[in-house]
């Protein structure tokens, strides 16, 4: 059917030699978002090409140049891209002028390509492996929110070398697939004829009910606002493989499913924090104590969103953390 959705290939397929989806201009996601963002710069990788953004560091004497918190990595969750983080991250790099900040845009989401292939954790590890490579990176303190919480986690139990610490914002990953009932458990397998009621289940899942676009969100973005309800309905016009990004993300991506790469990144040594909203139904703070999680923080009165909706006390909690580090 020439309406059919576009479907990626599940794991274990044989790889495809199609070229990656091409993802919207910068010019055309700032023309609807602002300049909240530095300038993207673009890595091309075998799997396609990426955007990231670079938090420039003050220039600062030597001796502050030393500060153990010197590079940080922050990585989104799925559907929204690395705007979404923009809010934390700028806080948290005001506070640590000598870091060297850096967001990037994942598979399929925001101004980064979405390859023809399996969306594993895998693929999103060799995404992180090679900003690192090219910006000459040995290690990094990662800040994970949600689905990037999940591959944060996961890519520590990988490349623990890579890993100077992380925090784990409301992460994905310890829900578990068979708290799901049949219908969408078939949804999670997929095949012919399930393709366009899986989607809008997931879709439907992900926004908690049906995306709802705030009348007054231009506005609001021109007060320098992230309307994150309208970066994810711009994805889903303008990036023609972001939704079957976000698909082959929660089926493969390590949305589900991932106590035991928690339980072996838990092994590694890694100076890690946890933070959770009071209200979160997607992790509580058991679920990270049953995978070795120990350093847990809730931020009262507050769901899933906590990253940009309590980003004082999330950055208040991140900036405690790296300062023991110190």
């Amino acid at each position: 059917m020439a309406n059919s959705p576009l479907v990626l290939p599940r794991p274990g397929t044989v790889k495809s030699n199609e070229p990656p989806i091409q993802a919207p201009s910068e010019a055309d996601f700032r023309a609807a978002f602002g300049n909240l963002l530095p300038s993207a710069s673009y890595l091309q990788t075998t799997n396609g090409k990426v955007a990231y953004y670079e938090l420039s560091p003050s220039s600062l004497a030597p001796a502050d140049a030393k500060k153990p918190v010197s590079r940080v990595l922050f990585v989104h969750g799925v559907q929204t891209p690395a705007i979404g983080l923009q809010p934390l991250a700028s806080v948290l790099s005001s506070h640590f002028p000598c870091a060297q900040c850096v967001l990037v845009d994942l598979w399929g989401h925001g101004i980064t390509e979405t390859p023809i292939a399996p969306h594993e954790a895998a693929l999103f590890h060799s995404l992180l492996e090679a900003v690192m490579v090219h910006l000459r990176w040995e290690t990094a303190h990662f800040v994970g929110y949600s689905f990037g919480g999940s591959t944060t986690a996961s890519f520590a139990a990988a490349f623990s070398h890579r890993v100077a610490s992380m925090v784990l914002v409301a992460p994905a990953g310890l829900l578990r697939s068979t708290q799901f009932n049949e219908l969408q458990r078939s949804y999670l397998r997929g095949g012919e004829g399930l393709e366009d009621a899986a989607r809008s289940w997931i879709m439907e899942f992900l926004e908690g009910g049906q995306l709802v676009v705030p009348s007054d969100w231009k506005e609001r973005v021109g007060r320098g606002e992230v309307v994150v309800e309208a970066v994810r309905d711009w994805e889903m016009k303008e990036h023609q493989g972001h939704a079957a990004s976000v698909v082959g993300i929660f089926r493969d991506g390590g949305v589900l499913d991932q106590h035991a790469e928690f339980a072996e990144a838990a092994t590694k040594g890694i100076d890690s924090l946890c933070v959770l909203g009071e209200l979160d139904d997607l992790c509580s703070v058991q679920d990270l104590h049953d995978v070795g999680m120990r350093n847990v923080s809730v931020v009262p009165q507050v769901g899933h969103g906590v990253v940009r909706q309590k980003v004082p006390e999330v950055a208040r909690l991140i900036e405690d953390f790296w300062h023991k580090l110190e």
